[in-house]
């Protein structure tokens, strides 16, 4: 049985679906708690790839957008397989797109908690600038550092939650 979500069809959910996404959950949770550093190795050497090939892509509609476009390339990737397992109504690998969207928030978090320190590695020679560091500097706001992060945080882990939430309400409804 297929259920209709806004005139589209989605896929019905399975309780495994639905284990794979608390699963997912609970891992990140898990890494995160336990992490010194709050990175996951095999997961973020490819957000960090995303965020490195959004600089070049985002900056070609400027200098901001440059800056701007390592955390934009590390979100848009995510996106994209989300809608397009969204579009295919694989509603349970959507959803694990959405996690990989959230799970790249307590990233940029990190990154912007780091803007007045830069105690973070940077990628390359040394010469880089730092992108939160300069980002909140022009606009005023670095002082304003780790609030910020608190706040990308707590939309992290609320998205994550909400995903879960939305995969067990279809998995719910697909079994009446």
């Amino acid at each position: 049985m297929s259920i209709n979500t806004d005139n589209e069809q989605i896929a019905d959910v399975s309780g495994l679906g639905v284990l794979g996404i608390v699963a997912a959950v609970l891992a990140l949770m898990f890494f995160y708690r336990f992490s010194e550093s709050g990175f996951i190795p095999i997961l973020d050497h490819a957000n960090l790839a995303f965020h490195e090939a959004g600089h070049p892509i985002f900056g070609m509609f400027g200098w901001t957008m440059g800056l701007l476009g390592g955390t934009l390339g590390q979100l848009v990737f995510p996106i994209a397989v989300t809608v397009t397992f969204l579009r295919k109504g694989a509603l349970v690998p959507a959803a694990l797109g959405l996690i990989w969207l959230f799970q790249n928030f307590l990233n940029v978090a990190r990154y912007i908690a780091d803007a007045r320190a830069q105690d973070l590695p940077l990628v390359g020679n040394g010469d880089r600038l730092h992108d939160w560091n300069t980002l909140l500097m022009q606009w005023h706001a670095l002082s304003s550092d780790t609030s910020i992060a608190r706040a990308v945080t707590v939309i992290a882990w609320m998205g994550m939650m909400a995903t879960f939430l939305w995969v067990t309400i279809v998995w719910l409804r697909t079994r009446e």
